[in-house]
């Protein structure tokens, strides 16, 4: 099935998408000099550790991060790992890299010492580099300094700690284009098994950072809220480079807090706000807890959530708080990441994704790889300009993922409505066969969401005798308390009784990734 560009979209874009890519600028960072130019005393970014600087000053910035990169001795293809939590720092070096045609391997601090070691052994990285404003970066340095030549350095009133590898090699790429060039590698998450390193080129990232900011109605007036990690790609590419392509101002921080977060929406002006639906549980939760309503809250031209499932509770009660529309996306980090995203003048009151982004190729198929009927959940494969060039020295799992003809397997399940809209149903691997039913674990999540008292919830499989049991984990809101016996009671009515829970576990909280999302890898290891 290929994705038709509707009347809108092309309204939006203002020019067809064979036009958008064919004008896509060379690297990520060529955007930055447009706005230095145009709108020189602009606001570019501004963090919580009180860095704030122009599109003017941003590009000079750059330009001395560059010129110093480059007499370190950082060549074309040269991966270095940027050891960080969000700061205007590492964004610069970002963007001095993208000059250098050399490679950022973005990596979040509050990693543990044996995963960062795990990604820095895989990678083999010339240079790494600790953002030493971070108390959690400035520990890893301290463990790190004594194994390689290293030196620390200040840097626009950064702390940076440099740690040498002159025996690393660069990437063979001087004879692609620029734009299919590697520019940014982005390790996925998890604990267990081989570090898989993302590798994605300046074109996959540009079309994201194009078609999104245009898809929310972005221009050079907005002013974005990120607290979403930039070691994450949804932070790194369709919050941060897509503000940087439409010439809009970034209010940065690195962890996210309710009450922090309000303030700063009332005293920056800040006129967008993406998340993961965890944040807005919290407001949603500290805004409560607070005596706070809607007449308290800043007036925000739009609200994007992603990076994992949402559930209709978070999405009623966010929209009922800030009176106005929830606006959903989906993607991944193999593809830069946004795959669908609801148009910021088209709000859908589901839950739904929205519509692929426009260029996009879908093909949604059953365990056999063969086409659903429309309407029907299958796998979501996908082919367009996003999509990664590969993973890292391993050609294997590459292979896995991306088959001949160029379509990447996502490995979730969707189905798509009359309206073109799709709705995620769940990962094929989580889909849990319940004495021969598929249950999807996000529509049970969403049933468990509606008690008044759940804060985070998450379901799994459970092996058990050649079935499957529908286990959920569950986290109460602040000074709240809750059975299992009771949740049971609530989801009885809510549920068939083939996806109703066999069993509750009641949690004072749920892992996350640095990026809010819930991981369910750790909940597994729980019953070991």
């Amino acid at each position: 099935m290929q994705e038709n560009v509707q009347s809108n979209d092309l309204a939006l874009l203002g020019q067809s998408v064979e036009q958008l890519l064919q004008e896509l600028p060379e690297r990520i960072s060529s955007p930055l000099w447009r706005w230095a130019r145009e709108t020189p005393q602009a606001l570019a970014l501004c963090d919580q550790l009180g860095q704030r600087c122009t599109y003017a000053q941003l590009a000079q910035r750059v330009e001395r991060c560059r010129a110093q990169l480059h007499e370190l001795g950082i060549r074309p293809g040269d991966r270095v790992l940027l050891l960080n939590e969000n700061c205007v720092a590492v964004l610069v070096w970002v963007l001095a890299l993208s000059e250098l045609d050399a490679v950022s391997v973005v990596v979040n601090a509050r990693l543990s010492a044996q995963e960062i070691a795990r990604i820095r052994q895989h990678c083999q990285p010339r240079l790494s580099a600790c953002f030493l404003d971070s108390a959690a970066a400035t520990e890893h340095w301290q463990q790190l300094r004594s194994q390689q030549q290293s030196e620390e350095i200040r840097q626009e009133g950064a702390g940076v700690g440099l740690l040498f590898d002159p025996g690393s090699e660069p990437l063979a790429q001087t004879q692609k284009a620029v734009q299919e060039r590697v520019c940014v590698m982005i390790y996925t998450t998890g604990t267990t098994g081989e570090p898989k390193g993302v590798m994605l080129c300046h074109r996959n990232i540009l079309y994201v950072a194009a078609i999104t900011s245009v898809l929310r109605g972005m221009d050079p007036s907005d002013r974005i809220y990120c607290a979403l990690p930039i070691s994450h790609i949804f932070g790194l590419s369709a919050v941060f480079l897509a503000s940087l392509y439409r010439g809009a101002a970034l209010m940065l921080t690195d962890r996210f807090d309710a009450a922090a977060c309000l303030r700063t929406l009332h005293e920056e002006n800040v006129s967008g706000m993406l998340g993961v639906p965890t944040m807005f549980a919290r407001l949603i939760e500290y805004a409560r807890a607070q005596g706070l309503g809607s007449d308290a809250m800043p007036r925000l031209r739009f609200l994007y959530a992603g990076g994992a499932p949402l559930d209709a509770t978070i999405k009623r009660e966010t929209e009922a708080l800030f009176r106005l529309p929830l606006l959903n996306a989906y993607g991944m980090t193999e593809s830069g990441p946004t795959l669908c995203q609801v148009r910021w003048n088209e709000p859908l009151e589901s839950c739904s994704v929205g519509r692929p982004l426009p260029g996009l190729e879908l093909r949604i198929v059953d365990s056999q790889g063969q086409p659903v009927a429309p309407g029907e959940v299958g796998e979501l494969h996908v082919r367009g300009p996003n999509v990664m060039c590969g993973y890292y020295h391993n050609a294997v799992a590459t292979a896995q993922v991306i088959d001949p003809e160029g379509f990447l397997n996502t490995g979730d399940l969707v189905r798509v409505d009359a309206g073109g809209n799709v709705h995620i149903a769940g990962r094929s691997k989580e889909l849990i066969i319940h004495s021969g039913f598929n249950v999807y674990p996000p529509e049970v999540e969403a049933a468990i969401a509606q008690h008044p008292d759940v804060l985070l919830c998450a379901v799994i499989g459970e092996p058990s005798d050649g079935n499957e049991l529908v286990v959920a984990y569950v986290q109460c809101k602040a000074g709240k308390t809750l059975t299992a016996q009771a949740l049971q009671d609530f989801v009885r009515p809510l549920l068939t009784p083939y996806k109703r829970p066999s069993r509750i576990e009641i949690l004072t909280q749920l892992p996350t990734a640095p990026s809010g999302k819930v991981l369910k890898a750790r909940l597994r290891d729980l019953r070991s």
